[in-house]
């Protein structure tokens, strides 16, 4: 199942996202924080998520770990998808539960490289 859901407060870049994946066969969802995303009831469904780090209400660092915790979520690769480039700050992401991360702005190459490895 190649299905993606992609997490980012801002709407541009949920539709960059999204619309690299439709050219490649990915199925994609889009929602706009952590919230909405943990109340999803079809989130088993998914193969991957998009999870951006810096949003309001909710980081998806705290998204990843609340995922993580749930059992019937354990298949999902969750990539961070990010503005911080840093070497530690790419470290202390990756060490919170992600299995891959992106660095903004994305680009094909990146997105299908962090899809196809995690």
């Amino acid at each position: 199942m190649k299905r993606v859901l992609v997490v980012d407060d801002i709407p541009s870049n949920r539709k960059i996202a999204t619309v690299i994946l439709a050219k490649f066969g990915w199925q994609t969802a889009e929602e706009p924080g952590g919230i909405e995303t943990l109340a999803r009831q079809d989130l088993a469904e998914f193969s991957h998520v998009l999870l951006d780090i810096n949003m309001p209400e909710m980081d998806g660092i705290q998204v990843c770990h609340r995922l993580r915790a749930q059992e019937e979520l354990k298949h999902l690769k969750i990539i961070a998808y990010t503005a911080h480039a840093m070497e530690q700050e790419k470290s202390q992401i990756m060490s919170e539960g992600f299995d891959d991360i992106i660095i903004k702005p994305i680009s094909v190459d990146s997105l299908l490289a962090a899809l196809n490895n995690a």
